[in-house]
């Protein structure tokens, strides 16, 4: 318990720090790209500016060189005619095509200018806009992280609580995950493995028993492979159905279930009765129709396993909005509130309908049986699909 309540503390005390940290990055996060956003400002209003200059200088070079072109003319004619003209005539015409030569080169070295700083604007501000971008995404980001460890993480104390039996349960999980490969490594080796190589080593033999004892014994040998060849075509059929049912997927819940049943009595010698109420053939989402049916097959067999029931019932209740699901045993019961070792085919169990969104219920007692109850609300999150034809 002491332990227990230091490491609570010590998991408030990080969580503390880091609400601080992110809280402290946020606002620093907030600050960027509120200085990103002012400079954005500045640039866009600088740029329209430089636009405008831009378009001025344009104008002004226009007038400028049609001016300049003039001048050059007049000082062709002057040259031309140098006798019909004066000394000053002469020199006002040089004086004004040079000047006007002089101010064309500087509206062409200002607008050279204007447009190298209009598009250093613009790349600058496409740099912030993606800044910003970021800075908003950051932002939205850190606040979901900041929200969920002020919410979510307080309740850790009670998360740690029943964090042991949690690591239990993956732990069991895995186990039961190497066992189940063991299991059917072990099945496909000595059944279906074993005998391809028997009927791989007698199909050799056939055409030496043709031709030292005739066709006919030959033909009674190919009887014997066909006959083989199904017993382990049955054998591969049925370690499949155990792994994922393929009548599930092509026939739906209820028939499947029926079908499984059906093959536990024949192999057990418990009496299951199954009885299917409603619409038998609405058809659910696939991830339901799985996990409504590894419950009940969870459920049957740690009944089969641990209480040795003679009798055993399956109820199932399928309307458009909810699916109900009963199964009881005559066993020799067990005291729910009670911890064991082997209960986690029953937190197994919960795991798949809080998964599922659905209510499971287990009423037990030592020498009177077990029943368990199913209910699933059928909605968006459960993913009904439509009725089958």
């Amino acid at each position: 318990m002491v332990t227990l309540l230091s490491t609570k503390l010590s998991l408030d005390e990080i969580i503390g720090q880091m609400l601080s940290t992110v809280g402290d990055s946020k606002e620093q996060i907030f600050e960027i790209s509120e200085k990103s956003r002012k400079e954005y400002e500045s640039l866009q209003k600088e740029l329209n500016e430089v636009r405008e200059n831009v378009a001025s200088v344009i104008d002004k070079t226009e007038r400028t060189e049609m001016q300049a072109r003039f001048a050059r003319n007049r000082l062709a004619e002057v040259s031309r005619h140098f006798q019909d003209y004066t000394n000053e005539d002469v020199k006002k015409a040089y004086e004004r095509a040079n000047e006007l030569q002089v101010n064309l080169a500087v509206l062409e070295q200002e607008e050279k200018q204007l447009r190298e700083r209009r598009d250093t604007i613009e790349r600058r501000l496409v740099q912030l806009e993606g800044t910003l971008e970021r800075a908003e995404t950051l932002v939205s980001q850190v606040t979901v992280v900041y929200n969920f460890l002020a919410g979510d993480l307080k309740e850790a104390g009670e998360m740690i609580e029943d964090a042991k039996e949690k690591q239990q349960f993956g732990l069991k999980i895995i186990e039961a995950q190497e066992e189940e490969r063991k299991r059917v490594a072990r099945e496909i080796h000595d059944g279906p493995a074993q005998m391809i190589a028997n009927v791989l080593l007698r199909s050799e033999l056939v055409e030496r028993v043709k031709s030292e004892q005739g066709v006919d014994k030959a033909m009674e040998e190919i009887q014997d492979l066909r006959t083989m060849i199904k017993s382990s075509l049955g054998e591969v059929r049925r370690i499949i159905y155990d792994l994922r049912p393929m009548a599930l997927d092509d026939l739906g819940l209820v028939p499947t279930l029926n079908k499984y049943l059906s093959n536990l009595e024949e192999s057990t010698n418990m009496n299951v009765r199954f009885t299917s109420l409603g619409k038998d053939d609405v058809r659910l989402s696939p991830n339901l129709e799985v996990g409504l049916f590894r419950i009940v097959q969870e459920a049957v067999q740690n009944a089969y396993k641990h209480a040795a029931p003679s009798d055993v019932q399956v109820k199932i209740e399928m309307k458009r909005s909810t699916v109900s699901i009963v199964i009881k045993d005559d066993g020799k019961g067990f005291d729910p509130s009670a911890a064991k070792d082997n209960s986690f085919g029953l937190m197994g169990m919960r795991e798949r309908i809080n998964a599922l969104g659905g209510e499971l219920t287990i009423d037990s007692a030592p020498g009177k049986g077990t029943v368990i109850m199913l209910h699933v609300t059928l909605d968006g999150s459960t993913g009904q699909g439509s009725d089958s034809a």
